[in-house]
């Protein structure tokens, strides 16, 4: 408990000192971009439990974060008020769950409160891997990526192709979400610096809730099922319901993210639901370390903000797909953990011409090849 404190307390003290330094230097515009690498930060420390820990793979969890941001910003934006006299929304009315605010154009309109849509979001999330996890995660291996391929490939199409979701266009004018009086997520610059550290805030949060999951005797399940899953279930594990509670946890960490990260830039897009967005997602816990949540962080941090600020310009996409292939071929336990000394000795060590003869007076070669 006392580590998870420290850690802790280190990951506040990073974030109170990148605040400073970058209000030091004169360049509070860099907590824009920190603020949506934050955001991007849960869905990856999320995702690293699911794979770093149960095992499994995932190449639909941007569908999960687009469930969230498309939800909240769908009920935050429709106009309810032709419909106020209808029993659902007068019950909703009267629970307080609707609000009147003015559009863009200075036009009256009954929305949803933010709160409420992000409940909404959050739990159709929840409920929706709950559905697909069930025969989903019964296969393995490259099926288990296909399947959760399909799934993310179904969801970019809805939003495509959806018009009460903007299609190809997306979805503008959602509103600040406001947690308490006085702060709200979302875009300006007289909030930049409150939303660095609400965002900062609740990656600390979900990094709470996920080190005290894996050190409970639900983590030690989740690395038995990834060391062997058939040992597992015999020494009495539920494999199937762990794997699906990991599986729901990290899909309703996407969707969160998806939700204050819609209110922040006041909208979202198909992009956001791509197949290239999760395959991202994956590369950067690749990078980070399958079960390291801190190195998963760190990475992911790095990379996310690098692609924000532009680095890698038109070339973003590819990047990560070589980044994936890279550390799947040299560094399958993680960037931090890369063996120098081993990848030099596999490129540049010349395997013989040919016979096992050969293989046996240079026993180098068999080490290399590994």
């Amino acid at each position: 408990m006392r580590s998870r404190a420290a850690q802790l307390a280190l990951y506040a003290a990073a974030a109170v000192a990148i605040h400073l330094g970058a209000a030091a230097a004169g360049k509070g515009f860099l907590l824009t971009q920190l603020t949506m690498t934050a955001y991007a930060g849960i869905v990856v420390v999320g995702l690293c439990l699911f794979m770093g820990y149960a095992g499994q793979i995932s190449l639909g969890h941007a569908g999960f974060f687009a469930i969230g941001g498309y939800t909240s910003a769908l009920l935050t934006t429709l106009d309810l008020g032709a419909h106020a006299t209808h029993w659902p929304v007068a019950l909703l009315d009267r629970w307080g769950f609707l609000a009147a605010r003015a559009d863009l154009y200075g036009g009256d309109l009954l929305t949803v409160r933010p709160w409420p849509a992000a409940v909404a979001g959050v739990a159709l999330a929840a409920g929706v891997a709950a559905l697909v996890g069930v025969p989903v995660l019964r296969l393995k291996g490259h099926y288990l990526a296909m399947a959760t391929l399909g799934f993310g490939t179904i969801v970019s199409s809805v939003v495509v192709g959806t018009s009460a979701l903007g299609a190809a266009d997306g979805l503008t004018g959602v509103p600040p979400f406001e947690l308490v009086p006085g702060l709200a997520v979302g875009g300006g610059a007289a909030g930049r610096v409150a939303n660095y550290y609400v965002a900062a805030g609740l990656l600390g949060l979900a990094m709470l809730l996920l080190l005290n999951l894996v050190r409970s005797r639900v983590g030690r399940a989740l690395r038995a099922i990834h060391g062997a899953e058939d040992a597992a279930g015999a020494m009495g594990v539920d494999v199937a319901r762990t794997k699906l509670a990991a599986f729901v946890v990290s899909a309703a960490l996407a969707a969160l993210a998806g939700v204050f990260l819609t209110h922040y830039t006041g909208g979202i897009g198909p992009s956001e639901a791509s197949v290239m967005k999760s395959v991202r997602y994956v590369a950067i816990v690749a990078v980070g370390g399958m079960g390291s949540l801190w190195g998963t962080l760190a990475t992911g941090a790095l990379l996310q903000f690098l692609s924000l600020r532009g680095l890698f310009g038109t070339f973003d996409d590819a990047v990560f797909g070589v980044i994936l292939i890279g550390v799947m071929l040299f560094a399958p336990e993680g960037l931090l953990r890369l063996d120098v000394l081993g990848v030099a000795r596999r490129l540049l060590t010349r395997r013989p011409a040919g016979g096992a003869a050969g293989a046996q007076a240079r026993p180098g070669d068999a080490e290399g090849a590994e």
